[in-house]
């Protein structure tokens, strides 16, 4: 089998240099029932973000910086959908689960493309490592079908896609034609995000 198809989520690193890193807290021997009363406990509060596979548990609180490149990544999205003539619906954290292989995930952002009235699963999730966990989130992303996912990590965003084999590096998105993620680093440290927002938007003008 080719090395393409059998991608992993780039192997997890902490950022002891942030200075506001993420509070990440690792529960083992998790059960489908455990996530469910934290889930109910949490109401309708976005945070904290719960990761469940095979047992693991991850419990994360993101740091300011960490929603700051996830807000900015957002809205640079939104801004080439609307240069390009893309129709596509934001979903925030939406919580992605399969209990029947308990498994599930909360993105950082994800997004339908199209218009789709009731979608089933995102066509895109993008996640922020900016304090990295230890599940492979990959693989809970291919049982639930989620046809593309981005990882931002370090100044970077690896793309990848889901095959019949598992997930393969892509450096062009699918489900967003014609959209280089390494377009987006160019903008992702601007300040303030209307800015980055704005040049973007005049790099792509003819």
């Amino acid at each position: 089998m080719s090395n393409a198809f059998i991608a992993r989520e780039p192997a997890p690193r902490y950022l002891t240099s942030a200075v506001d890193p993420d509070h990440i807290w690792a529960l083992q021997g998790a059960t489908w029932a455990d996530v469910e009363r934290l889930t109910e406990l949490r109401g309708e509060n976005p945070t904290p973000r719960f990761t469940f596979l095979d047992g693991d548990l991850e419990i994360m609180s993101p740091s300011r910086s960490h929603e700051q490149i996830k807000s900015t990544l957002s809205h640079l999205i939104a801004g080439w959908c609307l240069e390009r003539g893309i129709d596509v619906s934001a979903y925030g954290s939406w919580q992605l689960r399969s209990r029947t292989s308990a498994r599930g995930i909360e993105p950082d952002e994800c997004y339908v493309v199209g218009d789709v009235s009731d979608p089933r699963v995102p066509d895109l999730a993008i996640e922020v490592v900016w304090t990295s966990g230890g599940i492979d989130k990959l693989k809970i992303y291919r049982t639930l079908g989620i046809r593309e996912v981005w990882f931002w990590r370090d100044w970077r965003l690896e793309a990848f896609a889901l095959r019949p084999e598992g997930y393969e590096a892509i450096e062009h998105s699918e489900v967003l034609p014609g959209l280089d993620p390494q377009f987006l680093l160019r903008f992702v440290s601007m300040r303030p995000m209307t800015r980055a927002v704005r040049e973007l938007r005049a790099a792509m003008q003819p």
